[in-house]
């Protein structure tokens, strides 16, 4: 397993955006609170994506990576012109958490619960198998998508590194 400096790839998904690589690439994403960075691997092929969205429906717009509902199915059909295999893959999603607090102290709006919400069902629909998460919570995290075995760090201020 390279580390991350090892690797001749690196591509950060900013918000609202996507990527596809092989197994000589890491794609990250970087700050994630209320929105989720959903990570696509065919163990097969080695080819990965991760696209960062940042609400559950899109209401129309164009920028449709942005949102659950068309971004997901965007990359898988990205991911298939790069050589995946539709049934082949496995989601690991990282984000979600509640950013956002009343005066109560409940989660505004409630986003990262929508967001988790709306990609799992998206990916059930899709057929589509989550084989790892952290999500929820009320702290930001980084996801590293590592494309030459499919495994994803997830960093966050003031807690340990974790594998998924």
């Amino acid at each position: 397993m390279p580390s991350l400096d090892q690797v001749a790839e690196k591509l950060v998904v900013k918000m609202a955006d996507h990527a596809i690589g092989d197994e000589n690439t890491v794609l990250a994403t970087l700050g994630l609170g209320s929105c989720i960075g959903i990570a696509l691997y065919d163990k097969f092929s080695k080819v990965g994506g991760l696209v960062h969205i940042m609400l559950p429906e899109n209401p129309g717009g164009k920028k449709i990576v942005k949102y659950a509902d068309t971004g997901i199915p965007f990359l898988i059909t990205e991911m298939e012109a790069a050589g995946a295999r539709k049934r082949r893959l496995a989601a690991k999603i990282v984000g979600g958490a509640g950013m956002f607090k009343s005066e109560s102290g409940d989660s505004v709006m409630k986003i990262g619960e929508r967001n988790i919400e709306a990609v799992r069902e998206v990916l059930k629909d899709e057929g589509i198998k989550v084989t790892g998460s952290d999500v929820g919570k009320d702290y930001g995290r980084s996801m590293y998508f590592y494309l030459d075995d499919g495994r994803v760090e997830v960093k966050s201020f003031s807690r340990d590194l974790i594998t998924i």
